[in-house]
């Protein structure tokens, strides 16, 4: 009767432990993705803000959104990466990586909307509520 428990318990130990390993190898579906290079301390970059606060709330899980000081020591190598002159810049990347188009300056909401769907993107609408 013991060994039986004690087979028991091992085997869901083990069970539970090769669920864990197979659930850890999954990859979350690419997204495409809009990066923000700017700086913090930018006027036009601080105005970015929480156009992109809002759009990475409503669309989270539809598109990913990424900011990035280039005024930080550690983000300059991307700085040149992507050959920033001048801040905000906008890069829209397709979920394969690549970059579609970019922008200098203030974008609004509307406008990046705008740009995916012209990029061949068309996101379900937000929910009700939410402003566009």
């Amino acid at each position: 009767m013991k060994l039986s428990i004690k087979f028991v318990v091992l085997l869901l130990l083990l069970s539970g432990f090769f669920v864990v390993a197979a659930g850890a190898g999954e990859k979350k579906p690419a997204l495409p993705k809009l990066m923000d290079l700017g700086a913090h301390k930018c006027v036009a970059c601080k105005k970015m803000t929480p156009v992109l606060d809002e759009l990475a709330q409503e669309y989270q899980g539809v598109f990913a959104i990424e900011f990035v000081d280039v005024w930080q020591k550690e983000n300059r190598d991307t700085a040149v990466k992507y050959k920033i002159r001048m801040i905000p810049t906008q890069i829209f990347f397709n979920v394969e990586g690549e970059e579609l188009w970019r922008h200098v300056g203030f974008l609004s909401k509307m406008d990046i909307l705008r740009k995916w769907r012209q990029l061949g993107y068309d996101f379900k609408v937000p929910a009700a509520g939410h402003k566009q």
